[in-house]
């Protein structure tokens, strides 16, 4: 199972990427629960603290795409290195002058969200080129996606860690230096500096103006507002079931899920068409929803909650497949930062609504909104299936190095290729 990842990280600078891109995005993971803590430590209410973390992560989910067209424009260093020290540079202020003036603290933390760099995104953009082969693209989006799930886990351990040790002031200052270290490790790599876009029609619309993308984002909303239940509804189960560790083991239990899942799904090549892969496990995930209703004892919650998780890791990386696919040209960094922006604001809209399910009806319809969810999911990838299963419009050949061997750009891979 651990050659084909081996193999991806055997690959120059692969390594070195994928560690550097987490490093990164460490402030991103951990942003929402470190301004908690730190708005709490300050002697804010859960509200204040509830509001201006809800601030960054909209403020994030704008500036996600905005950034990753200026990527596709401008270059990975000239773009990602400068926000992540302008957003370093407001959580700093943030940290330093507290919730005292609001309209100060509000603007800080949305400067930080605005201006978080779309890493995750440029990642996506860089494999083509580092890797060649399509077959070890597919892999990387994999462990890709498998690597999200281990920074989503320990990145709020190490927020508690550095509250414990230091203070909750601190956790936001040493997260923030971390990331930049990490971003500037990305855009001084020899791929993130020679990487540059296919050229590309100009058109307001940008990465949207394609119907297969759309059709993608419509189906990963609904993917993250399945997401964004199971933590709410979570809460209101444990809250029944021994408290705080209990929600702490259903959320290990579905990102432990999402890990092996992941690890499985990459460990082989598929053969067929990537859309209708994606199709099958997001039904696949929709009906391990469902047992959640169940509400078993807490060791069985927490068995369920591993298995609602094992098809999240490969429905996200088919997901990347389709995204490289139906990018338009020179639009891939935006294209991939959309997704991100899409499932946030999907688990956003989970959490918001699955709230007032839980106080109407109790926790057992909090646990069917994600099972809704996904179902809305399957059928907005049901009835776009024609359109993602086409192609983007042709192919592009992958960065040749016999006219140019220091430049990379952005290759990518034919609808007929095996996926």
């Amino acid at each position: 199972m651990a050659a084909g990842y081996l193999e991806i990280l055997r690959a120059r600078h692969a390594t070195r990427l994928l560690a550097g891109t987490l490093v990164g995005r460490l402030p991103n993971a951990t942003g929402a629960i470190a301004i908690v803590l730190f708005v709490r430590a300050e002697g804010g209410t859960y509200s204040l603290a509830g509001a201006l973390a809800a601030v960054y992560g909209v403020s994030n989910a704008v500036g996600q795409p905005l950034l990753g067209r200026l990527v596709d424009l401008h270059g990975q260093p000239r773009v990602q290195l400068p926000a992540a020290v302008l957003s370093a540079l407001a959580m700093a202020v943030f940290a330093f002058v507290g919730v005292g003036p609001l309209p100060l603290a509000y603007a800080a933390v949305a400067a930080a969200g605005l201006f978080t760099p779309p890493l995750e995104g440029g990642l996506r953009a860089l494999w083509p080129s580092v890797l060649r082969r399509e077959d070890q693209v597919h892999t990387a989006y994999a462990m890709d996606a498998v690597a999200q799930e281990v920074m989503f886990t320990v990145g709020p351990l190490l927020v508690t860690l550095c509250t414990a040790l230091w203070s909750a002031q601190a956790a936001l200052l040493v997260l923030n230096v971390i990331g930049v270290l990490g971003a500037l490790s990305v855009v001084l790599s020899p791929p993130s500096r020679a990487w540059r876009s296919a050229p590309r029609e100009a058109h307001w619309l940008g990465a949207l103006r394609s119907r297969g993308l759309l059709a993608l984002l419509g189906a990963f909303l609904f993917v993250g507002i399945a997401l964004g239940s199971i933590t709410v509804a979570s809460v209101s189960y444990a809250d029944d079931h021994g408290g705080d560790a209990v929600y702490g083991w259903l959320m290990a239990g579905l990102g432990l899920g999402a890990l092996v899942g992941g690890l499985v799904y990459g460990a082989r090549q598929w053969a067929g068409e990537p859309a209708r892969r994606l199709t099958v496990l997001v039904a696949l995930l929709a009906v391990c929803y469902l047992p959640l209703m169940l509400m078993p004892g807490t060791v069985s919650m927490v068995l369920l909650s591993v298995l609602s998780g094992v098809f999240l890791a490969p429905v996200i990386a088919v997901a990347f497949v389709l995204v490289d696919r139906h990018a338009p040209r020179g639009t891939v960094t935006e294209a991939f930062s959309w997704l991100v922006t899409t499932f946030t604001v999907g688990a956003s809209v989970g959490t918001g609504l699955t709230g007032p399910v839980v106080e109407t009806g109790g926790t057992l319809w909090g646990f069917a909104v994600p099972g809704v969810a996904g179902g809305v999911s399957l059928l907005v990838l049901l009835a776009t299936g024609r359109v993602l299963a086409a192609s983007a419009g042709g192919a592009v050949v992958a960065a040749s190095s016999e006219n140019d061997p220091n430049r990379a750009v952005e290759p990518r891979f034919s609808a007929g290729d095996r996926a």
